[in-house]
């Protein structure tokens, strides 16, 4: 056979979790032709001689709706071995959506997401309206990564009800057309539908998005499609209260997960240190509990904590404060001669006590960073490298003998890319490993393409592969690539990609197992106009395959963008 690609050398981990083993891999029109011995060259070939070749790597929660327009590398995660994504989650699409509400529409994913407005506006090229023309302009876009979507409950009240969706029930007529228009999308090839019920997911304004509004009668009619369908998985944000009312919340899921038979997807399962602390078991009981009776549903979890990352060329959590506002409008050079000015720092440091404490309130979607509580100085991390084993500003303003705020400002003049780490929830990396232990949850939830300059999520496949395979053992090779590839391929049901195999799709991901891990995060201003964002890059990975062509090397991108729309099973 003539290949188009020939991998040679190459010690496979299949994406199984069954044992590695040498091979090497011929692709023709971009799907695995043949494993084994060959002996033919390619069109192209790859030497993989003492490296790894895996399935690519598959992230079932991101936002890049509206990046996908603009971004065809698909970056962060590119970077990162991750070759398809989903998008939608939570409620948050970019269609459907009428031309007199794009703005209003891209304020609240700034407000939830952290997505510049002035980015979404001047990047987007919104060539359509209804769900499926987004999914048709996604299919047209060229991309690097795969792309599959939700549609989102939010987009959808506003496109029925305008502004009534943001404070008012839905009439029959309103949930008759939204019901319709899930019917449609899926038939088109969503992925399913999703909404939020979390309570951090606020306007400009402060009031719930409009997904928050309707209530639980509104979603029985709008899963009620897939089921009548037999296609499609509920996607949602869960209430990330306590007590009765999460109690409440999870009855309701449940009972539509029993009733409708469709998979239910839940974003992150999160445990938050003095408040709750193990939230994460109390989560899992219901999906324990769930499948017992028959139903099907996962919960995501994150390969390290989530965090707020500060630094200078960023956000700072100081940033509101008045001599700290002033300071911050000037050029960097400017920012960093006036830190440096003792009559100034006096100011800046003395105004932090005007902040409220963090204490245990959490602070979801943008607020981390636009609104910000007092750091928690010993648990707000000096990254030094990748390895998360890096002190804290408490530490070093100890050792010193210094304030916290003047050892950050410190920091920052003798290193002006200083990157600092607060995290939010899953701050206990025990919690975290007992999550990823937990058979019903799936490691993904990156985010990538929202919280542009809060969070970097994209890296959350080369730090379960450093930190939890290499570092600490904790799971073989085999099993972490089987939880960043065939797991989550199954519970997104895309029938050819998560294992290498003849027949299947050729995405797969070449890298040194001994050196791949997460790049350190440096800050660009490389959005539609000129807007910031945290870029990570990757170390030790050595080529990148996307249905059969070589999208990146070693890091740089070849030109290639062979990324597919993915769709649900009725369009595929």
């Amino acid at each position: 056979m003539a290949f188009d690609l020939v991998i040679k050398n190459g010690t496979i981990v299949d994406g199984s979790g069954q044992a590695r083993y040498r091979a090497d891999v011929g692709v023709k029109d971009g799907r695995i032709a043949e494993i084994g011995r060959i002996r033919e060259n390619g069109a192209e070939s790859i030497d993989a001689d003492g490296m790894i070749v895996a399935p690519g790597f598959i992230d079932g929660h991101t936002h890049m709706d509206a990046q996908v327009t603009w971004d065809p590398l698909g970056s962060c995660s590119c970077w990162h071995g991750v070759t398809s994504v989903m998008m939608g989650n939570c409620g948050f699409a970019l269609a459907p959506c009428k031309p007199e509400d794009r703005e209003w529409y891209a304020r609240c994913l700034e407000a939830v997401e952290d997505i510049p407005t002035e980015a979404i506006m001047s990047g987007v090229s919104w060539d359509w309206e209804t769900f499926p023309e987004y999914l048709d302009a996604v299919g047209r876009a060229p991309k690097a990564l795969n792309h599959g979507s939700y549609i989102g409950h939010s987009a959808l009240r506003m496109y029925v009800m305008g502004k009534r969706a943001l404070d008012q029930e839905a009439t029959e007529d309103d949930v008759a057309k939204m019901a319709a228009m899930v019917a449609d999308a899926i038939q088109a090839g969503a992925l399913g539908f999703s909404t939020s019920r979390s309570p951090t997911h606020v306007t400009p304004d402060d009031t719930p998005v409009a997904s928050r509004i309707g209530g639980w009668d509104e979603i029985d009619r709008l899963v009620a499609p897939m089921t009548e369908l037999n296609a499609g998985i509920f996607q949602l944000a869960p209430d990330v209260t306590s007590g009765a009312s999460q109690e409440a919340f999870f009855e309701q899921v449940r009972r539509i997960a029993l009733e409708s038979g469709r998979p239910i997807m839940f974003g992150t399962i999160a445990s938050r240190q003095g408040k709750d602390p193990k939230p994460w078991q109390f989560h899992t009981k219901y999906l324990d509990e769930t499948v017992a009776m028959g139903g099907r549903m996962y919960g995501q979890a994150t390969t390290r904590s989530i965090n707020a990352l500060f630094s200078l060329k960023s956000n700072l959590p100081f940033d509101l404060l008045p001599t700290w506002k002033e300071v911050r409008a000037l050029p960097l050079e400017e920012q960093k001669r006036r830190l440096a000015d003792p009559e100034t720092r006096g100011k800046l440091i003395a105004e932090e006590a005007q902040m409220k404490p963090r204490g245990f309130e959490f602070q979801g979607g943008g607020a981390a960073t636009t609104n910000p509580l007092r750091p928690d100085y010993t648990n707000l991390i000096v990254m030094q490298g990748v390895d998360w084993d890096d002190p804290t500003v408490d530490d070093l303003a100890r050792s010193a003998n210094k304030n916290p705020v003047e050892t950050m400002i410190d920091l920052m003049l003798a290193n002006e890319d200083q990157i600092f780490i607060q995290p939010l929830v899953n701050e206990n990396p025990e919690d975290v490993l007992g999550l990823l232990k937990h058979p019903r949850t799936l490691a993904t939830f990156s985010d990538s393409g929202a919280h542009v300059c809060q969070e970097m999520g994209s890296s959350l496949p080369t730090h379960l592969l450093n930190y939890w395979v290499r570092l600490r053992q904790e799971f073989t090779l085999e099993e972490g690539i089987r939880m960043l590839t065939f797991d989550n391929a199954s519970a997104w049901e895309l029938p050819d990609r998560g294992l290498v195999r003849a027949g299947f799709a050729a995405d797969l991901v070449i890298f040194d197992e001994n050196g791949i891990k997460p790049a350190m995060p440096t800050v660009a201003a490389d959005l539609p106009g000129g807007a910031k964002r945290l870029i990570q890059k990757a170390e030790g990975i050595a080529a990148t395959v996307v249905n059969g062509a070589v999208t990146f090397v070693n890091g740089e991108s070849t030109g290639n963008y062979p990324g597919q729309l993915i769709k649900g099973r009725l369009a595929s």
